[in-house]
């Protein structure tokens, strides 16, 4: 293998997690390691700060700061979300990235993002081995659905599953001292496709009658007359029903739950609008079963929850992110670093490398098999596969009452090529 010398750059896409940043932070840290390295910089908005040249000397920044990433939710960096077109149609944004590549010396590229961003890399890699330009990239996976495929866990789900099943347990306590009044709760979560989030509320479950009572997931259509029969049945047995139910929940159509009402049905360009399917069910229940009922919607909170993040998910998203510096050092490109799973008790996960293509043309849903008969709950080896991931808490400094994030400096890089223009 031969030595590559030069800059480094890294960006974040993508929405935002609770860990995210400690990814960045293994980068920095972790790049300052090698003298292979001589410069390291950050792109504003991920993809679009390399397109517009829009670059940060991350050497220049204070290593208390730096540390702090570590427990700092959000996209410290700026995210983005830029899908690149396939340069056979259309290279311009390409031309213009390598430019930017070429004019700061850029050999080290490493995304941080979800599906999206592993195909910019993908794209960017191949890109490069056309154009003969050395350079080595590497994607670092986050994204709080937990659907990308080629790991077994994604950081990011790790704290939103501890968050949400917090939230639940909250919650279902509320509810049940409330009961008598109000005596149905259904709390909408995040989810177009994968349902990974809304199951992590049967974390919460302790005792019999614990919400969540009821768990609609994208993965197992769902069913009008089962699912008033399953509220009524919690409703008899316990005198509540609590329900979590994802986003992209769909009936045994196809069609999204969020569809059925018209004032949900689609966006201004016609896109499907996600995030009534909780009104819909609210409205469902006092209609045909007329009981009261409140619906809680958690929406982009669920994912920024730094506060309660998980210990674990933070530790193995800082190790990744060092791991995808040292893999790039040894000649890595073109993957993405990854974890496989070798037991759940005692929980060990490794650190490996996963086939970008795989990640970013493929979808991870939840197993079928772990989803009982009914389609209304999960079964124990969901919750061995997620109870490992929620473990310890992320020791936060608090200023003033509040918790003490990083803000980072955010020394521009000089720019040394003209502005960008999208062509038409």
């Amino acid at each position: 293998m031969s030595t590559l010398r030069g800059n480094c750059l890294m960006g974040q896409s993508g929405g935002p997690t609770a860990v995210i940043n400690s990814s960045i932070c293994g980068v920095i840290q972790e790049a300052v390691k090698h003298a292979e390295i001589e410069r390291i910089y950050g792109a504003r908005h991920g993809i679009l700060g390399v397109l517009n040249e829009d670059l940060i000397d991350l050497r220049r920044e204070d290593p208390e700061e730096v540390e702090l990433l570590k427990c700092t939710p959000a996209a410290a960096l700026g995210s983005i979300r830029h899908k690149l077109p396939e340069p056979e149609q259309d290279s311009s944004e390409y031309k213009r990235i390598f430019q930017v590549f070429d004019a700061h010396d850029i050999r080290y590229f490493l995304y941080a993002g979800g599906n999206d961003s592993m195909d910019t890399i993908n794209k960017i890699s191949a890109y490069a081995a056309k154009v003969g330009y050395d350079l080595r990239a590497i994607g670092i996976p986050k994204t709080v659905d937990n659907d990308l495929a080629g790991i077994d866990h994604c950081p990011g789900y790790g704290s939103v599953a501890k968050h949400i099943a917090a939230i639940t347990l909250g919650v279902g306590l509320d509810m049940r001292s409330v009961h008598l009044t109000d005596p149905v709760v259904i709390m909408e979560v995040m989810g177009r496709n994968a349902g990974w989030m809304t199951a992590s509320s049967a974390l919460a479950r302790r005792e019999e009658g614990d919400a969540p009572n009821l768990i609609y997931v994208p993965e197992a259509p769902w069913n009008r007359a089962r699912f008033l029969d399953d509220v009524k049945r919690s409703h008899a047995e316990y005198g509540w029903c609590f329900i979590a139910v994802s986003v992209g929940t769909k009936d045994e159509s196809g069609e999204y739950l969020a569809a059925q009402k018209g004032e949900f049905a689609t966006d201004a360009f016609g896109h499907v609008q996600l995030g009534g399917a909780g009104p819909f069910l609210e409205n469902l229940v006092r209609e045909e079963l007329g009981l009261k009922t409140r619906y809680v919607r958690l929406g982009p909170a669920e994912r920024v929850a730094m506060h309660f993040a998980s210990l674990t998910d933070r530790d193995e998203a800082y190790r990744l992110g060092a791991f995808a510096v040292q893999s790039v050092i040894e000649g890595v490109t073109a993957r993405m670093v990854s974890l496989e799973r070798k037991s759940n008790d005692p929980y060990e996960c490794e650190l490996t490398l996963a086939d970008l293509e795989v990640v970013a043309n493929e979808e991870k849903l939840i197993p079928r098999e772990w989803l009982n008969e009914a389609g209304n709950d999960v079964t124990q080896s969901f919750l061995d596969y997620a109870r490992p991931l929620i473990q310890g808490e992320v020791p936060t400094p608090i200023q003033d009452g509040l918790p003490r994030y990083a803000r980072l400096r955010g020394v521009p890089v000089g720019k040394k090529l003209g502005a960008w223009r999208r062509s038409s």
